[in-house]
Formats: structure tokens, sequence, C-alpha cells
């Protein structure tokens, strides 16, 4: 571990997934925007880098985790980015969600400064950043895999080479797919259920032992009966992380019908004040249009 780590985006998933390698014994540089969440890693431990490029001039793997494609641009490849710092043979690991095409640009860009650069975005929220429970998709060479390994087994419980660079923002945009038309269902269906007597908990319950049984409803249960939507995935990041699905559809000529009314749902979402709130606050789009709350006290 005597190679320094630097770590760029301290949000909601960034900055558990930091503390979680400082306690694995790594010593970080760190950097953020918002520069005070850098200041308190570094009143923790961490060593605090005005900018992206003196996190890369001070390590040797750099990982980020930032909102999505603008961000991992002007980090990776702009003004005082982590190219102008970088030194020959380290290593950028992207953890953001981001663009599979925008992956393929920055990688071949670090290549011709002979920086090795993995896109490798994670499934499983604050919960899994927290507890280091993550599922890490990883897009980019073995070579570069098998250097970055030690850091995904401190940060994910799963790993796997999914492919060429790009494959890991190409496999997370199917990922967000899945996760949206899920809560989307889950929402109908409690609804559905609320409006004819039922009462949430007990649908949740009944549909929590049967096929119907899923991950969101199981992580997201608490938050979709008390309507006490703390972000762990914020509505905003899922939407724009649909848009990202949608383009990749156009890319590849697939139609991804359910995706875009869902998309359209998170917009609506979006548009009246609510993209800093969880994802599963998608059900009150339904329940708007329902008249009819599903939670603990209906």
């Amino acid at each position: 571990m005597s190679e320094k780590v630097g770590f760029v985006g301290l949000g909601i998933m960034g900055k558990p997934m930091a503390r979680n390698l400082m306690q694995a014994g790594y010593e970080l540089v760190v950097h953020n925007r918002t520069m005070e969440k850098a200041e308190k890693l570094a009143s923790e431990g961490a060593t605090a880098a005005e900018s992206p490029r003196e996190v890369a001039e001070e390590s040797g793997i750099v990982v980020t985790m930032l909102p999505g494609p603008p961000e991992v641009e002007e980090v990776v490849a702009g003004e005082e980015g982590l190219l102008e710092g970088a030194k020959e043979g380290s290593l950028i690991v992207d953890m953001s969600t981001s663009s599979p095409v925008l992956a393929r640009e920055l990688f071949r860009a670090a290549r011709e400064k002979e920086v090795g650069m993995l896109d490798a975005p994670v499934s499983g929220g604050d919960v899994g950043a927290e507890e280091g429970t993550l599922s890490i998709m990883v897009g980019g060479t073995e070579e570069d895999l098998e250097r970055a390994k030690p850091l995904f087994d401190v940060l994910g419980e799963t790993v796997v080479h999914v492919g060429e660079s790009g494959a890991g923002q190409t496999v997370k945009a199917c990922n967000q797919v899945v996760v949206a038309v899920v809560i989307e269902a889950v929402s109908e269906a409690l609804v559905l259920g609320s409006k004819a007597g039922v009462a949430p908990v007990k649908l949740i319950e009944v549909l929590s032992g049967g096929l119907a049984s899923n991950k969101v409803m199981e992580v997201k249960a608490k938050k979709f009966l008390e309507h006490e939507f703390e972000p762990g995935g914020r509505a905003a990041t899922h939407l724009k992380d649909l848009r990202i699905a949608l383009e990749a559809g156009r890319e590849h000529g697939v139609p991804l019908p359910v995706t875009a009314m869902v998309e359209q749902m998170f917009g609506a979402l979006t548009a009246r004040g609510r993209g800093g709130w969880d994802h599963s606050a998608l059900i009150t789009v339904l329940e708007g249009w329902a008249g009819q709350e599903a939670s603990y006290s209906r």
C-alpha cells in the first residue's frame, strides 16, 4: 500500500468510499469542488489537494466519483485536470456513472500520455458505498483491472470485468434501466393496492415473499412506506442515467420504449422540484395521478 491513492468527488457515494479506503490503510490525496468536504477528510488523515491536477501529481492511482459526463470530462481532461498532472504509468479509475462514448474518448486520451484508464461504475447506492458492498462493473484492460483490484476489493463485494473501455458504462446504463423500471412497477403496485384498500405495508410483505420480490423493494421499502425521501440515489441523477441509456439505445439501434416512458416520469418529478429527493420518490408522480398516497398512513 506504499502507492498513494487519489480520490476526486466526495459526495453521497464518494465520501464513504474514500473513508473505506482510508480505513483499509491507504494514504489518500483528495479533492472536491466544495473544498470543505476535502478538508473534512483531511481532518481524518487524508491530504487535501487544490485541484485534480495536484491529486494526479501526488498519486499513482486516482479514483473519481462524479455526478455525470460533463464533470468527468472536466476533471479528467479539462484545465487543471488529472491528465495534466498524471505521471507516465499512473492509472485513472472513473467510478462515476457516465457515457460509454466519453469513456472510450478519455481512455484514448489517457493512453496517448501512457496513462491507464478504467471505467468502473458501481451499483448499490449509498448503503453499498458505506458498507463496502458495491457491485463494480469494469471496462478496460485486464492489466489495469489487476492493478486496481485491491481497491475494488475494499469498495465492493462483486467485481466483474465486463469488456473493453466503455463496457462498464454500458452495463451501468443497463443496470439503471432495470432499477428505474422496477421502481416504477413497485410504485404502480403500491398505489393500486392502496387505493383498493390494501395496506401498503402488507402488500410489500406479500410481494417480498414471491416471484415479485426484488432488491429495490427490499432496500427502499422504508422510503416508500414512510415517504421520507432522503436521497440515496437522487431522482435527478437517475434522470441523467436514463438519458445516457436512451443515447446508447439510439447509438446501437435498440428501442427502449418503457425506459423512455419512465425517463419522462423522472423528468416530471424533477420539474416539480423533487430532483434532489431519492429516486423512490417516483411513487409521488403516480400518487398525484391517482389521487392516492401509498404510505403507512394510508
